[in-house]
């Protein structure tokens, strides 16, 4: 038997994606037809990506638990799934399988995905479904299909609405949040239940988008269209429609517009089939624009800094511009500013970490799994 190594990890991901070959849990492309002319090499920072990606996926190869899990936490393990699959890997794939099958066994008879391991404190319903079903939708494997289905209807139903006693009038109207009834709903929790719905093809026109809107205007400093009186006029996003913000502690005002929140709001509006020109949808961009960087979450610093990569590649990649044109007139071409800036931040060992642990970014196979989807959103702008 030859001693030689077999192709194993980020090497195996590279060679399936950079060399067309076929491997095991991964799609090869098609042959390219005879006659049909040859594509050009890929650029520098596309090869630079798909190589940073390769050592993120081996890194989360060798992280994840024998019980299929990453640090036994569905909501985390979710997302390192999400990156897998966006990756290139199959549900074919050992550590794909393993993964969904850890979640799919979590699944409730309501139709919540969660873990009661932790404690009450620590189940998030709602947090934990929607990612959950995210990754498990993304496999394309039918044998989800009803318990997609029935969380979709758990999300539905966990809406602040009529159903629980809300009017209109309140302000937590139309919001979603961890899952606990005491909860106040918030845009992070409410933009994961959006994208749950609207990429697992929830009605498109069903009531929880409508309702959503409300909610999310109560979230921006946009006075024409948030009726709450601490809104302010800078079209950016808070946490809360209490006005609650992250970002206070930075900038000692208070309801103060970041980063992360706009464009998760941006997004959010997005999904519940609010226009592009729709002055409030503007209102969010022009924030965005007048507060580009891809070097920290605008306004936060290294706060939920990978949080924020992967809320703003998927904004950006919805958004279906390459160039982002800042409010000074400046281009910017998103994709290659932010893979290049997160390429430099990869370890040597593959994964990403932030040196921040708020929101628990010290977790590398969290930040490792936010990062490769950022990576795969990034690649649409390339």
């Amino acid at each position: 038997m030859s001693s030689k190594p077999s192709q194993t990890g980020a090497a195996l991901v590279l060679s399936a994606l950079l060399a067309g070959v076929g491997a095991a849990g991964y799609a090869a492309p098609a042959a390219r037809p005879k006659g049909a002319p040859v594509k050009r090499a890929a650029s520098p920072v596309r090869a630079q990506v798909t190589a940073s990606a390769a050592r993120g996926v081996a890194y989360l190869r060798k992280t994840q638990q024998p019980d299929g899990s990453w640090q036994r936490y569905p909501g985390i393990t979710a997302v390192c799934v999400l990156g897998l699959l966006r990756s290139g890997l199959t549900d074919r794939d050992p550590a794909v399988a393993k993964a969904c099958d850890y979640l799919a066994a979590l699944a409730k008879p309501n139709g919540s995905i969660y873990s009661e391991q932790f404690g009450p404190a620590q189940a998030l319903p709602n947090y934990n479904t929607s990612l959950a079903i995210t990754a498990l939708h993304q496999t394309r494997n039918p044998k989800y299909a009803t318990l997609i289905r029935k969380a979709q209807e758990f999300l539905s139903g966990s809406q602040f609405d009529e159903g629980e006693g809300f009017k209109p009038t309140d302000r937590q109207y139309g919001g979603i949040g961890y899952g606990s009834r005491e909860d106040n709903p918030d845009v992070s929790n409410l933009q994961n239940a959006l994208e749950a719905l609207k990429t697992t093809g929830y009605p498109k026109n069903a009531d929880v988008f409508k309702k959503a809107i409300t909610f999310l205007q109560r979230c921006q400093n946009r006075s024409e269209s948030n009726d709450q009186r601490w809104a302010g006029n800078d079209g950016g996003f808070v946490y809360a429609s209490s006005g609650e913000s992250k970002a206070d502690e930075y900038t000692k005002r208070p309801h103060s517009s970041y980063g992360s929140m706009t464009y998760a709001g941006l997004k959010s509006y997005l999904y519940c089939n609010v226009k592009k020109s729709d002055p409030r949808v503007q209102a969010a961009w022009n924030w965005l624009r007048a507060n580009y960087t891809v070097e920290e979450n605008p306004v936060m610093g290294d706060d939920g800094l990978y949080y924020h990569y992967h809320t703003m590649s998927k904004t950006l990649a919805l958004w279906g511009e390459k160039v982002v044109t800042d409010a000074k007139g400046q281009r910017h071409p998103w994709a290659t500013d932010l893979a290049q800036a997160i390429v430099r931040k990869q370890r040597p060992d593959g994964s990403w970490v932030n040196k921040n642990p708020r929101w628990r970014e010290n977790d590398s196979a969290l930040v490792t799994g936010y990062t490769l989807l950022s990576l795969a959103n990034c690649t649409a702008g390339l």
